[in-house]
């Protein structure tokens, strides 16, 4: 192999696919990024064998040369100096050119870098993965919901279950749950599918989703997503995102969002994020622990209380009160979570009791749902 290739056009091709790479892998090529130069393009690859990235740089864009090709292969080459190789590169043009027992030599301007790659043909091969269920959606719209709903996937590994992000689909309506049991964030929007197109209790690793929203563009553009009984396969522009699937049955959160409620509070999200986050100043005990109580038609108080360090009080004005009053302790983490990935200058919370869990939406908008438990202070 040998190729002379736009710094560029390679530096983010490599920052893609390094995302993928993974230093604890017990496969040892698996630590390298793979580069194939075929027919037409340029091809990276990165896997830790949960997660593969592919980029490919074509040849020529807008008739403009971005790799020159003196001798077409592949080889594989160590992620960690590569990665930070072609970002100090002086030069816009980078030469690199694979010599004997796959040494190879990479030069740019003055500078000239010989490393040691392994065999492509050792590299293990993507699945092959039919298309017949899939679906398009806009690459901004499709992060947004990575953003509104990833955040609330457990850490915990005693239920993996629960460290992904859930997916159905049904008559168009693609639906992401994700929780820890102790919130929930629940997003849907209307996508494109083909022919009656529905799947669910597909779960991707929350670690995947978050990848995959560093490296999709913020752009209206469609990308296609393929879902198959065990992996995904993510298609944008000139990258393909393939992740492993969670196995297990994912828990019916339906049953546990309120149907009906006692007490409704119209709020500017702005105004009620900057008192939590206030309050929360002297609730650093580990739990975080905020009350919200009700005063009247035009205001709610929030407040904290921690014995040893303080205590804060403030009244935050409204826009409407209605139903019971309510007094209810929370996670000022839990709350100030979802209130940053709603998205909405103005929000309902809809409480059914002191210790049920109480529902966070957009006003009217019930496409996006954040739902979190009480703590019990007593």
């Amino acid at each position: 192999m040998h190729i002379v290739i736009d710094r560029e056009y390679l530096a983010e091709a490599v920052g893609h696919v390094s995302k993928a790479v993974s230093t604890r892998t017990t496969i040892p090529i698996l630590t390298g990024i793979k580069v194939a130069v075929l027919d037409g393009e340029c091809v990276l690859t990165g896997s830790d064998s949960d997660i593969s990235i592919q980029s490919a740089i074509p040849f020529e864009i807008e008739g403009k040369e971005i790799v020159k090709v003196v001798k077409l292969g592949s080889i594989v080459l160590p992620a960690k100096y590569v990665t930070d190789i072609v970002k100090k590169l002086p030069d816009q043009k980078v030469e690199i050119e694979v010599v004997d027992q796959f040494i190879t030599t990479i030069r740019s301007g003055s500078a000239e870098f010989n490393l040691n790659g392994l065999n492509a043909d050792e590299y293990p091969r993507l699945p092959e993965i039919e298309t017949d269920k899939q679906f398009s959606i806009s690459s901004d719209l499709f992060k947004s919901m990575i953003r509104q709903t990833a955040f609330a996937v457990s850490t915990q590994e005693s239920r993996p279950i629960l460290t992904g992000v859930l997916w159905n689909l049904d008559n168009q309506d693609l639906k992401f749950v994700a929780t820890d049991s102790h919130r929930l964030a629940q997003r849907e929007v209307t996508v494109e599918t083909g022919d009656q197109l529905s799947f669910s209790n597909v779960v991707i690793p929350g670690k995947s989703l978050n990848e995959l929203n560093r490296i999709l563009d913020d752009e209206a553009e469609k990308i296609d997503i393929v879902v198959t009984n065990n992996q995904i396969l993510v298609k944008a522009n000139h990258i393909l995102f393939l992740s492993r699937l969670l196995e297990g049955t994912y828990p019916d959160t339906s049953r546990i969002i309120p149907q009906q409620n006692k007490t409704k509070i119209l709020v500017e999200t702005k105004q009620l994020l900057q008192a939590i986050e206030r309050a929360s100043l002297l609730a650093k005990d580990g739990k975080h622990v905020v009350q919200l109580s009700t005063i009247d038609q035009s205001q709610v108080q929030i407040s904290s209380n921690t014995p040893e360090v303080g205590k804060v009080v403030e009244n935050v004005t409204v826009s409407d009160v209605s139903g019971e009053e309510i007094k209810i302790s929370f996670n000022a983490k839990f709350v100030l979570d979802a209130l940053k990935a709603v998205d909405h200058p103005e929000i309902t919370i809809e409480f059914t009791g002191a210790m049920s869990p109480f529902v966070i939406k957009p006003k009217d908008n019930d496409r996006i749902l954040h739902l979190v438990l009480p703590v019990r202070t007593y």
